[in-house]
């Protein structure tokens, strides 16, 4: 029986992992300091939060389900207590990124985040079909780095994010690094920057007589063809009056320099700003 603390364990992120937790063997220990995560943890598990030490005791992992603002000064009073060999689970790769994780030689470090449920899918259930996040009903990707520690460290880590965000799909290994231009670079700063574009997009075309609904069913289903294609889930090809608006729409979109968030100083600047 695998022992297993979580800290934030009530808390947004916390209480998924801690209700994908309760469905192992695994002997879980809960920390949470918040009144309003304390009452959800009671409602939602049926657990009852303990103090830190006795939760870290003879832990061999110990879950991080905090936000990405205090993992520095939790873990750095974290870090001193934990036993020689615990594996420490990293739910984010911006602060260890950004160096806001205590040095120590003797045990593990390890960052785990799930890449969400996929536009294209093959859920067959309304409950997976409705779970746009993860963790409950949809199947989802995992991105793993094992930070610093034994390789066979690897395995546990992997298993631990297997279950924690299960269901999953499979897990993707890469470097710490790595896991910063995927998140925020790839994920927030493009992605959502783009998608928040496209919302304002909408609302301008709605300001031009089309209705709400008329404007959202318009966009919605050509986001959906139209990323068919670009990422090859199909085979298709554009017509030559899309080609031309793409010609002409990225240049006044985007800046030319715009892959300039992908320079190595932009990622950690990023990753400074969030932590």
């Amino acid at each position: 029986m695998k022992k297993v603390a979580i800290l934030g364990a009530g808390g947004k992120m916390g209480i998924r992992l801690s209700k994908n937790l309760a469905k192992t063997d695994f002997d879980v220990r809960h920390v949470e300091v918040a009144e309003p995560g304390v009452a959800r943890l009671n409602a939602e598990v049926g657990a009852t939060p303990v103090a830190l030490d006795d939760a870290i005791k003879d832990a061999e992992v110990v879950i991080l389900a905090i936000p990405d603002t205090v993992i520095g000064k939790v873990t750095q009073v974290l870090v001193p207590k934990l036993e020689t060999g615990t594996l420490v689970v990293i739910l984010d790769g911006a602060a260890p990124f950004a160096g806001h994780l205590p040095e120590r030689e003797d045990i593990t470090y390890f960052i785990s985040h799930p890449c969400h449920p996929p536009i294209f899918n093959d859920e067959t259930t309304e409950a997976g079909r409705k779970d746009y996040f993860g963790g409950i009903a949809a199947k989802q990707a995992v991105v793993n780095a094992l930070m610093q520690g034994p390789e066979e460290h690897y395995a546990l880590g992997d298993e631990i994010a297997r279950v924690i965000y299960a269901p999953v799909s499979r897990t993707h290994r890469c470097t710490v690094e790595q896991m910063a231009y995927l998140e925020p670079g790839l994920s927030e700063t493009v992605c959502a920057s783009l998608l928040m574009v496209m919302r304002q997009a909408m609302d301008e075309v709605v300001k031009k007589g089309v209705s709400e609904e008329c404007a959202r069913d318009f966009l919605l289903g050509h986001m959906n063809i139209l990323s068919a294609v670009i990422f090859n889930e199909i085979e298709g090809a554009f017509s030559d009056a899309c080609n031309k608006a793409i010609e002409f729409g990225i240049p006044a979109l985007m800046r030319d320099d715009w892959k300039q968030v992908f320079e190595r100083e932009e990622i950690l600047a990023s990753v400074e700003r969030i932590t």
